[in-house]
């Protein structure tokens, strides 16, 4: 009786799917401490303009005197650059690869519509975010986008901006999609890095996730809505 075998499958290249998704793990924890960092410095604005103006102001003389005017800051931008290029490359390998294993998946064995949501909503999202950052930087850093004119006080340029209701609404989908990617990205990160040791560790790890989210985005969204609303003037 004649046989045959199926082919061998491809030898796999580039690194291992558990050390691109190491890296998406540990890339994407530290973002998490950025934006909780940034987080608390946008509320400084709550307190008052001159309180978020002098926030701003140690973040350039950080370490003075023995660093140089700006060096923390230059530091902490060369490390979310590092951070932000080998958090997409090793997500987009891992993309890349989910593509080609579900064009020889089995017959039957079908990816749940929750399932294909929550991948679409962390690529799709995730670009998205990196679109939103870009913006975020040429309109508050370099000022290469202005909203409602340029300003040298980082309180005044945030006040204005947020006088102009698309760029509120340009924050808030920003936020929704920055909170979707957290929500589904830390409990991804602690599954990755092995926290996940019982069903009680697992549900501690969903809370977790579920709070840091909520916490993020609505510390984010309150000062925008605050300016919008003439709270902050």
């Amino acid at each position: 009786m004649a046989t045959s075998t199926a082919p061998a499958p491809a030898a796999r290249k580039g690194p291992p799917t558990i050390l691109l998704k190491t890296v998406v793990a540990a890339s994407g924890l530290f973002f998490v401490l950025f934006v909780l960092v940034h987080m608390y410095g946008n509320l400084q604005i709550l307190i008052s303009p001159e309180a978020f103006d002098e926030y701003a102001h140690h973040l350039r003389t950080f370490g003075e005197p023995m660093l140089p005017e700006r060096s923390f800051l230059w530091v902490a931008r060369i490390l979310l650059l590092v951070s932000v290029a080998a958090h997409v490359w090793a997500s987009m390998s891992l993309w890349r690869r989910a593509g080609q294993a579900r064009r020889t998946r089995y017959a039957g064995k079908k990816k749940t519509s929750y399932g294909r949501f929550y991948a679409k909503a962390m690529r799709w999202g995730g670009l998205a975010l990196l679109a939103f950052v870009v913006f975020h930087i040429l309109h508050f850093t370099t000022q290469t986008i202005t909203v409602a004119g340029e300003y040298p006080s980082p309180a005044e340029r945030v006040i204005s901006s947020f006088g102009v209701w698309w760029a509120v609404l340009i924050y808030t989908v920003a936020m929704i999609f920055l909170g979707m990617h957290l929500l589904h990205g830390i409990w991804g990160a602690a599954m990755t890095l092995g926290l996940n040791t019982s069903l009680q560790r697992a549900e501690q790890i969903r809370f977790v996730s579920i709070a840091l989210s909520t916490i993020i985005v609505v510390g984010f969204l309150i000062p925008p809505f605050a300016i919008f609303s003439g709270i902050i003037e």
